[in-house]
This record gives structure tokens, sequence and C-alpha cells, in this order.
């Protein structure tokens, strides 16, 4: 795991150096700190300014949780595991995972925006603090969490010098220096990291030039607050300082019976955003109105879609939007799904008055919860392509808004078939990307309505008990996929009957009975066969067929399965069976003592699995790449490798799923890897091993490369997990035929 996953700073910071050497103070006495402040006031920038000076305190570094999105509460604590950068499997609640990672961990956790949930954000925040001594929460908001212990840091608008300076840098930034503060004098309170010192706020204007006076009226009339500020430096390119005075006291006027200086701050930036409203064009107020449908960032093709209409035409939306980024309304970043853009949350709020005023909020929730069902669907079908790790950015990119999409089909009756739809066709998110956890709250949710589309409900149900077998929750397993199988054979829905006979498969493999798992996985391979059936769940199928065929002696069988399945894989560009197909490949390896094929295949199957977050690979991989290890002659290496996999099979549940079947290889490293070390130095690199963050664990399996002729004991001598048969077809064995419209989609259900 990173150390930090804060922003980087897109321009600098300016000014509050007092206050970020007096929040950085408290942060060294209290546990809890609560940053309190009006909209726009600069809590969340000096937070984490302050939380990224801090980090050196932290052994296990600095964690942003952004609440600001989320509708749900019950959402609270799994937006805090995802900031972690946990994967969990199990089916344990989300608060269970987050006490018990940080329970001997020296963490600061920095949670943004809580305020519209704070009934459920407070009484988690106090049980973290309470079971993990090491932990610091900097909480950011417009109240305080009101729990035991709690310094509260109310923060002010800025001082007049640090507003000057404020407004005078943003306004060089958008081409507009302000009479009377000259770009060299501008001050910052510390600088951007990497970036050289700069005068301190206290030596600004030391030199006043004609007009500063108006700057400072205008920093007055603004009330220090920064977002306004930030506001009124976008607009320097078009209007003079006078010309805005004139204009500010129009509409404060408008608001005080034409009496000055009463505003209370809140109201002096509602007054600051209705003017800049004012100030939009007509199109740029409505695609500002309709930003305000998106939870947190977006991209441009969603705002196409989205806000584009008559009257404001797709083609048009780019300038538009170029629009309220020169006015500092819109944010612009960065991500690994592309650039992105982001509506600031005071700024939203008004721009959802405004579309509340037109009529039109219900109709844009339905179109952009329509669009992100389409990219869902895109990203399922995608999935099976070579653009998987796009999707899996993409899908991490618009989860904000997936949520958003699920919230509001879930809060109207009439579309709980679109709930489970769209919960069902996200099965490659909770299962490939790691969110087993969020996607069984979904699905769970969805299910429980009654939808009267039969089509949409099987769907949801093969894929929670999907989602539920790796959990190892066999109970709601079997649940979920009877209830699937019955209705499909009532309903004659074939492909959703093949999909829940799979996933009863796919249980009976983890529970051991393999004679069961092969028999009904084939007869679902069968039925993918016969109905066009190809996709990375079918291909998994084929492997899930051999590791039971190889967990009962047959490995040429298993082998031959394997590299039919990596030939499509390769055909296709997939990545994620692909990975499970050569850890079954390595073994092979293996067992012919070919150490250095078996680390290969290993090493890129560690690194797709870590790529998509999908921590059942990763563990499955690490174990027998410790395995591969002992054999190569390094037993201490193999005992740290053997450690690291305990901490990830906690995340993942039960370990090795209690099979015996999966749990042979990590056996026998474990039998020679203690007799070659002795009890005591296995115990001490087993410990070591435990310690390894997941990141660093990664980077070791992918670093290490060792000579295949190495020592070590033989294969042939020692004992093998899994024992070698002659062949016999397994029924769907054979590669499966393209889907009639030869996209392969995962179209179950």
């Amino acid at each position: 795991m990173r150390r930090s996953n804060l922003p980087a700073e897109l321009n600098r910071f300016v000014g509050r150096t007092a206050e970020q050497a007096a929040l950085t103070a408290l942060l060294g006495t209290s546990r809890l700190v609560t940053v309190v402040g009006v909209g726009g006031v600069g809590k969340t920038r000096l937070a984490l300014r302050a939380a990224a000076g801090a980090q050196k305190r932290y052994g296990e570094g600095v964690r942003l949780a952004e609440l600001a999105p989320l509708r749900d509460p019950d959402l609270v604590a799994y937006a805090l595991v995802e900031s972690l950068g946990l994967t969990d499997h199990t089916p344990r609640p989300p608060r269970e995972v987050l006490v018990e990672h940080l329970a001997e961990r020296r963490m600061l956790l920095v949670v943004d925006g809580f305020e519209h949930l704070v009934e459920s954000c407070a009484p988690l925040v106090r049980e973290l603090l309470a079971h993990a001594p090491g932990l610091t929460v900097l909480a950011v908001g417009r109240r305080p969490l009101r729990v035991a212990g709690e310094a509260v840091f109310a923060l002010a608008p800025m001082g007049e010098a640090d507003a000057v300076a404020l407004l005078a840098e943003r306004a060089a930034e958008a081409g507009a220096p302000v009479p009377g503060a000259a770009p060299a004098c501008v001050p910052v309170g510390s600088a951007a990291p990497g970036s050289p010192d700069l005068p301190d706020a206290g030596t600004v204007m030391t030199a006043l030039e004609p007009g500063t006076e108006a700057v400072r009226e205008l920093c007055r009339r603004l009330d220090g607050i920064p977002l306004a500020l930030e506001l009124a430096a976008g607009r320097l390119p078009l209007l003079s300082v006078e010309q805005m005075l004139h204009r500010l006291d129009d509409r404060f006027r408008l608001l005080t019976d034409g009496e000055r200086g009463v505003l209370p701050r809140h109201q002096t930036l509602r007054t600051a955003i209705g003017w800049s409203h004012e100030l939009c064009t007509p199109e740029e107020r409505l695609l500002w109105a309709r930003l305000s449908v998106f939870a947190g960032p977006f991209d441009l093709e969603a705002v196409e879609y989205v806000c584009g209409s008559r009257e404001l035409p797709p083609e048009r939306v780019l300038d538009h939007l170029g629009g309220l980024i020169a006015q500092s309304l819109v944010s612009r970043e960065d991500t690994p799904a592309g650039p992105a853009y982001r509506l600031l949350d005071t700024v939203a709020a008004y721009g959802a008055e405004w579309l509340a005023a037109l009529g039109d909020t219900e109709r844009m929730r339905r179109r952009h919860r329509d669009w992100y069902m389409g990219l869902a669907t895109w990203c399922e079908l995608e999935w099976f392509s070579p653009r998987q790790p796009e999707v899996a950015a993409r899908t991490d990119a618009a989860l904000p808004n997936l949520r958003a999409a699920l919230d509001l089909c879930l809060e109207l009756p009439e579309d709980a078939h679109l709930a489970q739809h769209l919960a069902g066709t996200l099965w490659f998110a909770w299962v490939g990307c790691g969110r087993l956890s969020e996607g069984r709250h979904w699905l769970e949710r969805a299910v429980a309505l009654e939808s009267g589309h039969e089509e949409a409900r099987l769907k949801a149900l093969w894929v929670l008990g999907y989602v539920s077998v790796l959990q190892g929750d066999g109970t709601a397993a079997v649940a979920a996929l009877h209830e699937c199988g019955e209705r499909a054979r009532s309903s004659r829905n074939a492909l959703a009957e093949a999909y829940a006979t799979h996933r009863m498969g796919c249980l009976a493999l983890l529970s051991d009975d393999l004679p069961r798992a092969e028999s009904l996985i084939g007869r679902a391979l069968d039925s993918y066969r016969e109905l066009g059936e190809l996709n990375s769940n079918v291909l998994m199928g084929q492997v899930e067929v051999a590791m039971a065929r190889a967990f009962r002696g047959d490995l040429e069988g298993a082998v031959a399965i394997c590299r039919e399945v990596r030939e499509v894989c390769e055909e296709r560009g997939e990545l994620w069976t692909r990975a499970y197909a050569l850890y079954v490949l390595a073994y092979s390896a293996w067992t012919r003592d070919a150490y250095g094929e078996a680390r290969e295949l290993l090493t890129e199957c560690v690194s797709i699995n870590h790529t998509f977050r999908d921590l059942v690979g990763l563990v499955l991989a690490i174990e027998l790449l410790a395995l591969v290890t002992v054999s190569e002659g390094d037993p201490a290496e193999a005992a740290v490798l053997q450690g690291a996999a305990v901490p990830v099979w906690d995340t993942v549940g039960i370990r090795l799923f209690g099979s015996e079947a999966f749990d042979g290889p990590r056996a026998l490293c474990e039998q020679r890897a203690e007799e070659a070390l002795g009890a005591e130095a296995f115990g001490v690199a087993v410990q070591e091993g435990r310690r390894l963050p997941l990141d660093a664990v990664v980077e070791r399996a992918l670093a290490a490369r060792r000579d295949p002729a190495a020592g070590g004991p033989a294969a042939d001598a020692a004992p093998r997990p899994f024992r070698t048969a002659g062949s016999a077809r397994v029924p769907g064995t054979r590669k499966p035929a393209g889907s009639p419209t030869g996209k392969g989609g995962e179209a179950a259900g």
C-alpha cells in the first residue's frame, strides 16, 4: 500500500502560514481533530496541506477518504475501506475489517466532507479510535463530529494580506495581474513540494501601487473567503476590480436593503457564487446546473451525453465546460482512466438548487443513471478484450457515479429491475476488481425487491451466489443459486440456469467435493457451448475444471485444458482468467523441476492479479511461488512469502477456503522450509513476511529472479500435493464457439 493517497496540488498553496502551523501542532496532541468552517473557506486545502506535512509522524502514512459524493450512509465504512487500499473478500462487516486493519497501525486518516453523513460517520470514527491507539483522524466538515476527545479547529476566512495575495496569485494564473500586486511579491505560506520557497504573507504589498485599495476593498467585500476570491480572480481577465466591486455592491444591496457590511459569511459566499452565476453565459449556467447531478469526477463523454440537449448541443459542451473551468467553477484532474472534471461541492449545491428551480432534477438524474448503466454494460462487454485494464481503471474512476446510479434505481420502485440489472452487470467490478463486500451490499438490496423482470433478477441472483461463494458463505451462496436455478428452469432461461449450475460447481470445488465440481461445471460448459456463450466466466469455468482434475490426480489433463484457455485468452487479449490458467501451468512446471519456467509464469500471474486487485488469485500465486522458491534452495525467502500470504488470506476469508486440495502447495512448502531452517528461524522469517505491506510483497515477488538450476531437494523426491494420472475428456472443455454477436459479452440472465 502506498504511504499516501493524497492528491497532488494543482496550484500554489497561498498564505495560511499561522493556521497551518497551528493545525499541525494540534495533530501532535489530539487524536481527533475536526476542521470546521463555512463553505469555501479552504478547509480541505488546509487539511490536506497539514496532513502532507505531518506524514513523517505516521509509520503507515496518510490516507484520504472523500465522503462528499456518498448519499447512502451505509457506504461510509466501505468508502473508508476503499481509501485504505484494502480488498476484503470476506462477508465480515466493513467496520470489523477497518478495526482489525488499523488496530496496530500508526496512521493519519483524513475524512473529508462528512457533514451530511455525520450520524453514521461519528460512531464509526469513535469505534476506530477506541480500538486503534495508533490512529489519528483529521476530519473536515461544516460541523463537528461531537465525539469524545475531539479538538475542533475553527477555520476563519483569510486575513487581508493573505486574501490579497491569493487574489493576485489566482488572477496571475488566469492571465490578469491585479493592480498593486506584482507577481514577484505573491506570498506562499509554504511552497508546493519540490518548488522553491517564496516570501511569507507578511512581506506582501510593501509598496502599494494605484488600485491597491480597490483590491483590498474587493477582498473585504468577499470576506476573505478563498473560494469567493478564486471565483473573482477567474473574472479579472474580463472585468476590472472596480467593475467587480460595482456588481457585487448591486447584489449586496439587493440582499441587505442597502445596508452595507451586514451579510453573514455563508451568505457572502452564496452571493459571490450567484454573482459568478450571473456572469456566466446562459449555456454555461445551464451546464452548471446539469453538472450538479454528478457525484465525484466525471469525463467529457459523460457530460456530453447527460448534459447535452437542443439548448446545449453536445458538440458545444466542451467549449462551455472550458468556460466554467476558466472561472474556477469546475476543476480538471488527471486519473488513470484519463482526464476528469469535478464540480466543487459548494458550487454543485448552488447548481442543484438552480436545477430544481428549472424543474429538471428528476429527468437529469435519470439521464445520469442511463449513462452509467450504459458505461457498465460497455465495461462488461469489454472486460473480455484487450481493454481489461482500461475497464478496471474506468470502473474505479466511475465508482461514485455508479453508486449514485444504483441509489436512484433502488429509490424508485418502478426501477427495481434496473437496480438488479446494474448490480448484476457490475459482476466484473465486484469479483474481478476486489470489491466483493460492496458488491454483495448492492446485490442483496437489489434482489430484496420484486421487480417483475425475471431476466434482471436471475442475473443478480447468480452474481450474488458467485460473490457469496468467493466470500466463503456457502449458506448464502446455495440460497441464491438454488433460487436462480429454480426460477431459470421455470422461465426456460437456459443461460441463467447454466450460470447457476456453474457457480454451484465452483462451491463444490472450494468444498473439496471434486467429482461433483467437475460434473456441475462440465454440464454448465456444455450449455455455454450450445448457447454460443464465450467470455471470461466461461474460460474461468474451464480453469476450475482443470483445478478439479489436477486435485484428483490428472495433471496432464489439467494442463491441456489450461493451455487451451491460455491460447483463447491470448487471442482475445483476456488477462484476468489467463492468470488463473498460468497458476495451473506454473504448478505443472514445478513438478517437472522447471523452476525458472514456473517462476516466470507466476510473476506474470502476480502482476495481473495485483493490477485487478484480485486477492484470491494473488494469494494462491504467492503461496505457489513460495513452493518454487524453497525448491530452488532458498527456504528463508520461501518462509517470508508464506508469512506474507497469511494477512492476505485474512482479508480473503478462510485460508485456502478450508480446502485440503488447495492447501497442498502451502503445506509442502512449510514442511520443506521448516526442515531446512529449523522451527525457530522458520518462525522468524514467517513473521517478517506477515509484517510486509501488500505492495512490498508484490514488489518482492516480481523482483526476485532465481537460477532454474539452483540447488534444493529434487521435486521427484518430495511428496506431491497433486498426483499425476492419465487424461480423459471433460465435458465442455473444447474451445467454446463465439457468441452469435461475435462479442462474447456476459449476457447471462
